[in-house]
């Protein structure tokens, strides 16, 4: 199945009958709304950061259209009131009792989704320009979110995705040499660009990855990723398209960093668990399958944010802390997920506290019955599996070390988190097979090389379920 592409769904609903919109503006807003007086300040607070002339790439979501002069926006007035209304745009799917919590937060104001909407029914009129606010000015960077790069890698020479492929999996290396990185620099932020909308997903350990709606990561101030010279950046990449004649593309996907100034020691090194499962299997036609797996922290932690990742079929997602004292707290409610937006939910910058001896609790749903418009399938049974139309389940876990100075374990993030001890390999294999059904003997170098990216991070045991039938 085709990535749904944001530009042919806009242009859909552009083209759509005109809705009845039931949005109604209260006394502070404006009943006769202009575009320059009431509606570009919103644009600019909330839209322009991807709706402008080289506006943000988040993960291979590109806006197709400017919202940065009436004669762009006026077009697509009908269309904005409607996805904003149906609170679609901005995207932001954590569950509204999670206001304010998270920082990258995207949503507007009922006072603000009123008077977009209220602008759309009453004619979308330019008004007076002199009401303009001052023109929003965006830094100069080739389109780089985090700024101007200090270091930008690709994967090498150009590569042709082939017509008939409908999932590829290929891997890429590049070496850090001493010419590009003279010495070891700790990382402050690090963004991806897929060079060409096929790309479902890109993972180039130790930088990170990404897949689509993901933003770059940006460390805040202390916290930091170190990358030395002589490391090898393994680029795992997944292309997803239909296949047939004349679709076959090009790529040479990138990503740029940013590193402190030299000489730079953060206070907390961060690391990921990703909280996965892999032995579960989804009935076919069940339409809220769900299944549940757990990490405990042994040292006192500052988790720092979350990124719930599944396929076409994903429902929701559910992180649970389970404190020492006996307490719960929902640290995230995702109840309608989108595969076209996989947002890192991000704490304020002293993240968020947990005791040693916190456990984690995520539990996943998935859709597979017929009523899923995203289903590729929904007679089949899915199991984990690499292809877009099968299922995953991965809830990463971004934190640090709540002792400040604190230096892990040479391997941290390894099946550990740099908070347990290290495990043989003839361990980890068990670990692998026990938890997971996987026998590491039988998967190739690969998949082997997949799995070591992927699982940087906690180990984890899980349980699934079906509810629905």
């Amino acid at each position: 199945m085709k990535r749904t592409v944001l530009s042919l769904l806009v242009l859909s609903l552009a083209l759509a009958p005109a809705a009845a919109f039931a949005a109604k503006a209260n006394d502070t807003v404006n009943v006769n709304p202009t575009f320059y007086k009431d509606v570009l300040p919103v644009l600019q607070e909330n839209c322009q950061v991807c709706h402008r002339p080289n506006g943000a790439n988040l993960g291979g979501m590109v806006a197709p259209m400017a919202f940065t002069s009436y004669q762009d926006t006026r077009p697509w007035a009908k269309s904005i009131a409607k996805r904003v209304e149906a609170r679609e745009m901005p995207p932001w799917h954590a569950s509204p009792e999670f206001a304010d919590v998270f920082v990258n937060e995207r949503t507007l104001t009922d006072d603000q989704i009123a008077t977009l909407v209220r602008w759309s029914q009453t004619g979308a009129p330019a008004g007076d320009i002199a009401d303009a606010p001052a023109v929003k000015e965006w830094p100069e960077s080739n389109g780089w979110t985090i700024g101007e790069p200090d270091l930008v890698l690709n994967f090498g020479p150009k590569y042709f995705v082939e017509d008939d492929v409908e999932d590829l999996y290929i891997g890429f290396t590049t070496e850090i040499t001493e010419e590009m990185l003279p010495e070891p620099r700790w990382m402050k932020a690090v963004e991806f660009r897929p060079g060409t909308p096929v790309v479902h997903h890109i993972i180039a350990a130790p930088l990170g990855g990404i897949a689509p709606g993901n933003q770059a990561t940006v460390h805040n101030d202390g916290f930091a990723t170190l990358l030395k010279p002589g490391t090898t950046i393994r680029w795992q990449m997944h292309y997803h398209k239909e296949p047939g004649e004349g679709t076959g593309v090009w790529d040479q996907s990138s990503a740029a960093i940013r590193f402190y100034p030299e000489g730079y020691e953060p206070d907390y090194r961060v690391l990921s668990d990703p909280l996965a499962k892999m032995d579960f299997e989804i009935p076919a036609g069940d339409p809220n399958y769900s299944a549940t797996v757990t990490t405990t922290f042994e040292r006192d932690t500052l988790v720092l944010g979350y990124l719930p990742h599944m396929h076409l079929r994903g429902k929701s997602a559910h992180y649970v802390a389970k404190y020492p004292d006996g307490t719960e707290e929902v640290l995230l409610d995702v109840p309608n997920y989108d595969f076209n937006w996989q947002t890192l939910y991000e704490y304020p910058a002293e993240g968020k506290l947990m005791p040693a001896g916190t456990q984690i609790e995520l539990t996943m749903a998935w859709d597979n019955s017929a009523d899923n418009p995203s289903n590729p399938d929904p007679t089949e049974t899915v199991r984990f599996g690499r292809p877009t139309t099968s299922e995953m389940m991965f809830g990463f876990v971004s934190y640090v070390d709540a002792e400040k100075g604190y230096v892990p374990p040479e391997g941290a993030g390894f099946f550990g988190g740099g908070q347990r001890r290290q495990i043989d390999p003839e361990r980890l294999k068990a670990i692998i097979k026990d938890r997971f059904g996987l026998d590491w003997d039988s998967m190739t170098e690969e998949e082997q090389q997949e799995l070591m990216q992927r699982f940087r991070g906690g180990r984890n045991r899980g349980t699934g379920n079906s509810s629905g039938q």
